[in-house]
């Protein structure tokens, strides 16, 4: 698994307009170049109604959170924008090769394609901007894919802690932030079978799984190790672990312990346990 943001030891940097401007401009020109003339990458862009037969990975996350001085209408609006965002994937063939790019599908998100301003998050802090909320999908599809025998190329970590711990049911850091279109989500097909991605959004989740067309053997399990919390210079707080996974047999042998990534983010919440800090 790739590792591929900048490891943040201090608060966020403030960057004059015009050099956040041409540097996105700059990144911006060389993903399009990439997916368009870099030939020796075969991206995925079949959709498939029939659903392969043998579930890899299945997952689901909760469409609303509770969030302090966050309106709920920036979360209902990221409800409409996954709509549109899931339709461009859900249903998606990964042939042998082929790499699966969440951007080239989905496309830039505009106000004419239908895309709505939802919770972005900025600096440290919550804004209203086109297209927010889908780092819920990419968030999604990442943690599945880490259960699967699929090959992350491409994953960018958050540079935030956003939630306390309370009612987490994944590591911290098992995310993939994404920001069209230079910060992306991507996924290759290093095996000799076919995968699919199934979206499904509901009332209250945003569901989804990795089928294919062979029944696999090997389990996984995903979890971190060395967590720590430490007491930054300039007066916050910054999280850190290291993600890992054990891969097992059908008799619940381990066959392999790896490691997938390592996670360095600002808190934008006050520790719970003072015990848990060390300062730096």
């Amino acid at each position: 698994m790739a590792i591929t943001s900048i490891y943040l030891r201090n608060k966020s940097i403030n960057r004059s307009k015009v050099r956040l401007f041409l540097g996105k401009l700059y990144f911006t020109v060389r993903r399009y170049l990439g997916w368009f003339f870099v030939k020796s990458t075969r991206y995925a862009v079949t959709l498939q109604t029939d659903k392969l037969p043998f579930n890899v990975a299945y997952h689901s996350t909760p469409l609303y959170r509770h969030l302090r001085n966050v309106d709920m209408w920036l979360q209902q609006n990221k409800i409409t924008n996954l709509k549109l965002a899931t339709t461009k994937i859900n249903g998606l063939i990964l042939k042998p090769g082929e790499t699966f790019s969440i951007w080239r599908l989905v496309g830039k998100p505009t106000k004419t394609k239908g895309f709505t301003e939802g919770m972005v998050l900025k600096n440290g802090t919550f804004v209203p901007g086109i297209g927010g909320g889908l780092c819920q999908l990419s968030n999604l599809i990442y943690w599945m894919t880490l259960h699967t025998p699929l090959q992350v190329t491409e994953r960018w970590r958050h540079t935030h802690d956003v939630f306390p711990d309370a009612n987490r049911v994944q590591p911290f850091g098992s995310g993939a932030t994404i920001v069209y279109n230079y910060i992306d989500l991507q996924i290759k097909n290093d095996t000799q079978h076919t995968f699919q991605l199934l979206l499904h959004l509901g009332e209250s989740d945003l569901a989804g799984a990795w089928q294919c067309e062979h029944e696999l053997t090997p389990k996984y399990e995903v979890y971190e190790s060395e967590h720590v919390i430490t007491q930054e210079w300039w007066g916050g707080y910054m999280r850190h672990n290291v993600i890992k996974r054990k891969v097992f047999d059908l008799e619940d042998n381990l066959i392999s312990d790896d490691f997938i990534t390592e996670n360095h983010a600002i808190m934008m919440y006050e520790p719970m346990l003072a015990e848990a800090i060390e300062s730096v």
